[in-house]
């Protein structure tokens, strides 16, 4: 049996877990600069605040309801995901993890499925104070149907589908909508040729799902027979590219400005390939102007460079993207959003050196993971290229972001006596 534990409402019961005075009413988290609705408690969905509503058109109501309203706070959900998964793991045998907040388990061996569910359910809650849900059943795609299920209909917050009587029962009740890989576009395609409800298409002819809906959908129908066809993986797989991309607080309209976003977004995806000890083959920046401006004040730019080296190295991915900026940068334009994608990623075991390359690649690691160190240990950007900048006005906006209280010393909560 697989079981799959999800974080209810992830980042408003993140800012809940140190805000107790926030239990039971309305919270939304926004996206970058504070732009659309990315999380909302129950009492925020029951206002009928929709996900990816634009902050700026819900304001009127967030007022009327008193509505709590947060900047996205990626540190402080970071760290609790992370706290989360370390119970889970210390409990199952076995645990994927899907997402920030989702994680697949292996319940080989384990006999009361139900009661080891609940005492998981209530150590994560006690350890954490982050509430989850979970859904047991003999595959993937079913644990996905059943933990839709405890979430909305369970007040326990687990539901196990083993039987073959319930199993039917619940996917007669799911919508194709609702069904794990199955979006918008394959939801209205199965809509308009009758297949209204889960039953409906488990009940399907195998060749015409495959002929419709390629071997993905034949994989998911017989997921949803009971067949198991997606293995747990146990192991994160290595990312084929690497993206660090924000939209500006205010218009950049400098190249001093851009470069020094440019340098910050390749550092981070230079961070990111040695914490994954991989290198990049290629390198590739874009910068956009506002989309919803005038036609005539717009300019998108990207260019990629292929290296001769696969590196993980800052100063050399930065070089790069800073060559690159220059290259496609166009004086009076006025720039919204800018980005880094590192690509064809390989490991540090097949780095292919080149015979007319002079760098010294074991003393550049060796700084590089002093750097890392420091920075990992002191706080992020600790040590950082001067080319990152300090000023940095192009930052995010994020008018209401809340305190980092488990990774940041000055935003550790202090009890009175």
């Amino acid at each position: 049996m697989i079981a799959l534990v999800d974080c209810n409402n992830f980042y408003a019961s993140c800012e809940r877990v140190f805000q107790p005075k926030l239990e039971n009413k309305p919270i939304v988290v926004l996206s970058n600069n504070d732009g659309c609705v990315i999380a909302r408690s129950n009492e925020a969905k029951a206002l009928g605040i929709k996900m990816g509503a634009p902050a700026f058109k819900m304001k009127s109501i967030f007022d009327y309801h008193n509505v709590y309203v947060f900047s996205s706070n990626f540190a402080l959900y970071g760290d609790l995901s992370k706290r989360v998964m370390q119970i889970i793991s210390q409990e199952s045998p076995a645990i994927e993890i899907y997402s920030i907040d989702e994680a697949f388990l292996d319940l080989k061996g384990i006999k009361k499925l139900n009661k080891f569910s609940l005492d998981l359910r209530k150590k994560v809650g006690q350890w954490t104070g982050i509430p989850v849900s979970i859904g047991i059943a003999p595959t993937k795609t079913l644990a996905k149907v059943a933990n839709r299920m405890a979430k909305k209909y369970k007040k326990d917050g687990v539901f196990l589908m083993k039987e073959p009587a319930t199993i039917t029962r619940v996917l007669k009740y799911i919508g194709v909508d609702e069904l794990w890989g199955v979006g918008r576009k394959y939801s209205k395609f199965l809509s308009q040729r009758g297949f209204q409800t889960a039953y409906d298409l488990v009940n399907a002819s195998e060749s015409w799902v495959r002929n419709n809906m390629t071997v993905n959908g034949l994989r998911m129908i017989k997921e949803l027979k009971g067949i198991p066809c997606l293995a747990l993986e146990y192991e994160t797989q290595r990312k084929k590219n690497i993206c660090t991309s924000r939209s500006f607080g205010m218009d950049v309209k400098t190249l001093h400005e851009l470069e020094e976003a440019i340098a910050s977004y390749a550092s981070t995806c230079a961070m990111k390939l040695r914490k994954e000890k991989s290198l990049a083959s290629s390198i590739l920046v874009f910068a956009k102007t506002n989309p919803f401006k005038e036609l005539n004040s717009q300019y998108s730019p990207c260019q990629k460079v292929v290296l001769d080296v696969p590196t993980n190295d800052s100063m050399e991915i930065t070089s790069q993207a800073l060559s690159i900026l220059k290259r496609i940068y166009k004086d009076g334009f006025n720039y919204k959003k800018a980005g880094v994608i590192v690509g064809d990623i390989i490991s540090e075991e097949f780095r292919q050196l080149s015979l007319f390359n002079t760098q010294n690649i074991f003393k550049t690691k060796n700084i590089m993971n002093a750097m890392d160190d420091i920075n990992r240990k002191m706080g992020r950007n600790k040590v950082r290229l001067a080319v990152q900048g300090f000023d940095r006005k192009w930052r995010l906006k994020q008018e209401k972001l809340s305190p980092c209280y488990t990774t940041r010393f000055k935003d550790v909560l202090e009890v009175k006596i």
